[in-house]
């Protein structure tokens, strides 16, 4: 008796919470918008701030100049089975390493295309560039 009166207890609150639940709709009296129209502010960049337009170099289609070997100190070669390294500029390198090489104010992005005996072979879009090593 006492389970009867249970299960039908809670057959009668499930039924008045699901009555209950829908007449209890939430809904909102106005909604947000957003439109980017007349290039307005973008509402994520901070408050205040104005990008920058940059003006187009005129060399911007252009590869820049060729890079001498001079611009590279290769210290150090090591040829292993598995691996070749090659300090560059005081940094480890091994094969297929992209770095960047900053030049003034330009900053060039080279591989590391072979370490061989004696010398490394840079590679920069379509320039082969190849760096002895250095021996003092």
């Amino acid at each position: 008796m006492k389970t009867f009166s249970l299960l039908l207890l809670c057959t009668l609150a499930v039924l008045v919470h699901s009555d209950a639940a829908d007449s209890s709709v939430i809904r909102t009296k106005t909604q947000s918008s957003f439109s980017l129209e007349n290039n307005s502010r973008n509402p994520f960049w901070p408050i205040g701030w104005k990008p920058v337009v940059k003006a187009k170099d005129p060399s911007s289609g252009h590869a820049g100049p060729d890079i001498l070997p001079g611009a590279f100190a290769v210290t150090s070669i090591t040829l292993d089975p598995g691996a070749h390294f090659a300090i560059i500029n005081g940094k480890t390198m091994t094969e297929g390493q992209q770095f960047g090489l900053q030049l003034g104010t330009r900053t060039y992005q080279l591989t590391v295309k072979a370490i061989q005996d004696g010398q490394v072979v840079l590679m920069r879009r379509d320039q082969v560039i190849i760096v002895p090593l250095r021996r003092k």
